[in-house]
């Protein structure tokens, strides 16, 4: 039968829709298999492990960046096996090789599933304390996930370079022009790498992911317009962080390409007096502070704040933090 009229009117329209993957009505209880967490709605999602010898003395339940994938704990998780603490990984939906790769979940569905998944790996780990550890989008995800009616079991959360660089920090003109093409060609993919944008001074970490094929090279519009979004969610998350939630970890890097300093200081200046967030701030690191060559340092810290949060930190990074946050903003 043919379509009325003002359906085949409708048709360019609907193409031109940015596209969103959320999650599916609930069909059973969540699972954490070995090498997958399926999600209530039967999404699989890849899980990798770095389990220690022995029972651990700590778990950490890592979420990955934008167009990265579980491969991203690959570096720093042999150190934190040695040091006994339990490393979990997973991909989150749309990256990796989770379902609809390269397609937009939505900011709750990713928090929503990263609530699922730290409750499923602390009920395999119910003796250890859990940790979640989120980098750049990953950070993002769990500053929505902290803020939640029912938030993760967390003893505590690590953000390393959360993006939140949403509209409020960010050019009028690049975020316009974003939110046109999104309507205009919101499927168009270009490519992932931005010349003369370094994230780790790590080239050994560059070139593995270069070759890893978990990692996407190329960004729809829309998808890019959903890393926005999940940004301004972040960054306005920050002001309904509580006291009396477990302690967070912030760790920005002086020689951060991908979010700028305006971003970082704006989500501190957001959270309340009395939460228990602490930056550390290191003047050689990069993006992604795990990967980079002064990764063995951050690791340390991040070892000692998860054993004793409230100790300072032994590289000396909480006190330049705070030296940081009083000096006046770089221009970037």
């Amino acid at each position: 039968m043919p379509l009325p009229r003002r359906a085949l009117l409708a048709l360019p329209l609907a193409g031109c829709t940015p596209q969103l993957i959320p999650a599916g009505p609930r069909i059973a209880d969540a699972i954490l298999g070995d090498d997958a967490l399926v999600m209530e709605d039967g999404a699989r999602l890849p899980l990798r492990s770095w389990l220690p010898d022995g029972a651990p003395k700590a778990v950490l339940l890592c979420l990955h960046g934008f167009n990265d994938s579980r491969n991203f704990m690959t570096e720093p998780a042999p150190a934190l096996n040695e040091a006994g603490v339990a490393v979990y990984a997973y991909d989150q939906r749309g990256f990796g090789g989770a379902p609809h790769r390269g397609v937009w979940p939505g900011s709750p569905t990713l928090a929503a599933d990263a609530v699922t998944a730290a409750r499923l790996v602390k009920a395999r780990h119910p003796d250890a304390p859990l940790f979640l550890l989120g980098e750049s989008m990953g950070g993002a995800v769990l500053l929505l996930a902290s803020t939640r009616p029912e938030p993760p079991p967390a003893q505590g959360y690590v953000l390393l370079a959360p993006a939140v660089w949403g509209r409020v920090t960010m050019p009028r003109l690049a975020s316009g022009l974003l939110d046109m093409l999104a309507h205009v060609v919101p499927r168009v993919a270009v490519a992932s790498y931005v010349p003369g944008i370094v994230p780790t001074d790590n080239m050994r970490a560059l070139q593995r992911m270069a070759r890893d094929p978990l990692t996407i090279r190329e960004t729809r519009v829309d998808t890019t317009k959903g890393l926005v979004d999940l940004m301004d969610d972040a960054l306005a998350a920050g002001a309904r962080l509580r006291p009396g939630m477990p302690p967070v970890l912030l760790v920005y890097g002086a020689r951060d390409q991908l979010v700028p300093p305006v971003a970082t200081r704006a989500l501190l200046d957001r959270i309340p007096p009395g939460v228990p967030a602490r930056i550390a701030f290191y003047n050689g690191v990069y993006h992604m502070p795990l990967r980079d060559l002064q990764a063995p340092t951050v690791i340390g810290d991040m070892l000692a704040w998860m054993e004793r949060p409230a100790a300072p930190l032994p590289s000396g990074a909480d006190r330049t933090g705070e030296a940081w946050v009083r000096m006046p903003l770089p221009l970037w």
